[in-house]
């Protein structure tokens, strides 16, 4: 692609309390709507790999002679992906930096092109979806599945967890994202192009001790030590102290014993 590409912000940072987050994630919990379309042999592009957790299980499915090729904008997480990925002894999957506006392969080189959590970010998920489609072979799939933060529903209810939303739908959208694109898939995909795309939901939720612990405990941290924060703090949407009084109140819920989180995905499958 040549001429200027949308600017893409980040909302939540690479810092460690994200990338202990996303390295919780799996193929079974993060695409499992994807794997009935992989087998063995496939070349598969994964956009936006963070930490590398997926790509690497979605490298063992499409392994031995299938390649996975991962991108992301952070040559630091990137190197953290590859050092995952040798860990794991994959030998099929390599690790590159690019913009996902502009991805530096030919047309139709994958047979699937995968995105988690990544549309949400851009100012423009349709070009997005349009490149990726470009470098999507015929007959092959353009996977994606992405947080619609408004579903995020939790007990018991905690008036610093309203107010957390609140800002961090408010952070997004100043970045330029879209923090409810899980509802939105469907049409951005029909926007770029395609014209068979299946649509369905997944969730995650926090429910037991120890799950609560983690989510809790990570967007206690996520609220005061990421760029979220303080994007925030800077764009005069919040100061440090209300900031202290969200992660608060997300202590507060992960300590209540019948404490429940969840959240809903939007998930695609587009072709054509």
């Amino acid at each position: 692609m040549s001429g200027s590409q949308p600017a893409t912000v980040y909302t939540h940072g690479h810092q460690e309390a994200v990338l202990r987050s996303h390295r919780s994630r799996t193929a079974a919990d993060s695409a499992a709507y994807l794997l009935p379309e992989l087998r063995p042999g496939q070349a598969l592009l994964d956009v936006g790999c963070g930490p590398g957790t997926i790509t690497a299980d979605l490298a063992e499915l499409v392994g031995p002679r299938g390649r996975v090729v991962a991108v992301d904008t952070s040559a630091e997480v990137l190197e953290q992906a590859a050092g995952y990925a040798a860990e794991r002894g994959l030998s099929n999957v390599v690790f590159e930096q690019a913009d996902v506006h502009g991805l530096p392969y030919r047309d139709g080189e994958f047979d699937v092109v995968h995105a988690h959590q990544v549309l949400q970010h851009l100012g423009d998920p349709v070009s997005a979806l349009r490149e990726m489609r470009r470098v999507t072979a015929p007959g092959g799939v353009v996977a994606a599945r992405d947080a619609d933060y408004a579903s995020m529903t939790w007990f018991p209810e905690v008036p610093a967890l309203d107010r957390w939303l609140e800002l961090y739908r408010r952070t997004a959208r100043a970045n330029g994202g879209e923090p409810d694109a899980g509802r939105r898939l469907l049409s951005w995909a029909r926007a770029a192009g395609f014209t068979e795309v299946t649509a369905g939901a997944g969730t995650w939720t926090y429910a037991t001790a120890e799950r609560r612990a983690w989510w809790g405990g990570t967007w206690a941290d996520r609220v005061t030590g990421t760029a979220f924060g303080r994007t925030a703090v800077e764009r005069g949407f919040a100061d440090r102290a209300e900031l202290e009084r969200i992660a608060d109140g997300w202590r507060e819920w992960a300590a209540a014993e019948d404490g429940w989180f969840s959240m809903i995905h939007g998930e695609i499958l587009a072709r054509g």
